[in-house]
């Protein structure tokens, strides 16, 4: 809701300043270019967005994709020791992991809720540790192959969307580390 207030203010900024300078026109170009510029976008997206989508679900119907998850149960089991007593939220988190590492949050976020509320069960209200470690996973995800990162790349221009993957590789890695290493510190802190 604060994000529709912030783009209010700068619309109604826009059109009075547009307005005092004698400036409607550039104004409005602007805003029809922008439009534009949004559509080709949403477009472009959708279009990758599709793509991954298609190639997760053929993974998921060749088996490749339950391998991958199965890879993952290991750790998984150390760092979800409660949530991997119920075979249906582990799997459930091992498939948004498997997501999230083809870069396909999109596809990656309705198992990661599907994970997050059959962890929140015996929670009463109160994020567990686990939960938290869930949201860390989720949200600074280590990812293989930056799908959309690469879509936006190429509807920029770039002669080379995938050049970027050592550095997506580094970073992730690191966000992934420092963030599980701050819940488990904080879950500490905090009892």
């Amino acid at each position: 809701m604060a994000m529709a207030w912030v783009w209010a203010v700068l619309v109604v900024a826009s059109v009075l300043f547009g307005s005092i300078n004698g400036s409607m026109g550039d104004v409005s170009r602007a805003a029809m270019e922008g439009a534009g510029a949004a559509v080709e976008l949403a477009i472009t997206m959708a279009g990758a967005v599709c793509l991954w989508s298609g190639v997760m679900e053929l993974m998921s119907r060749c088996g490749l994709a339950g391998h991958l998850a199965n890879c993952f149960r290991p750790l998984l089991r150390r760092l979800l020791p409660q949530a991997s007593r119920d075979d249906e939220t582990l799997s459930a988190v091992s498939a948004n992991l498997s997501a999230n590492l083809l870069g396909l949050g999109n596809a990656a976020t309705p198992l990661g809720i599907r994970a997050a509320r059959r962890m929140a069960r015996g929670c009463d209200g109160t994020a567990s540790d686990e939960l938290c470690r869930l949201v860390v996973l989720n949200t600074a995800s280590i990812q293989l192959l930056p799908t959309t990162v690469a879509a936006l790349r190429a509807a920029g221009g770039s002669a080379a969307p995938f050049d970027i993957l050592p550095a997506v590789w580094v970073t992730s890695v690191l966000s992934v580390t420092a963030g599980l290493l701050a819940a488990r510190l904080l879950g500490r802190v905090w009892r």
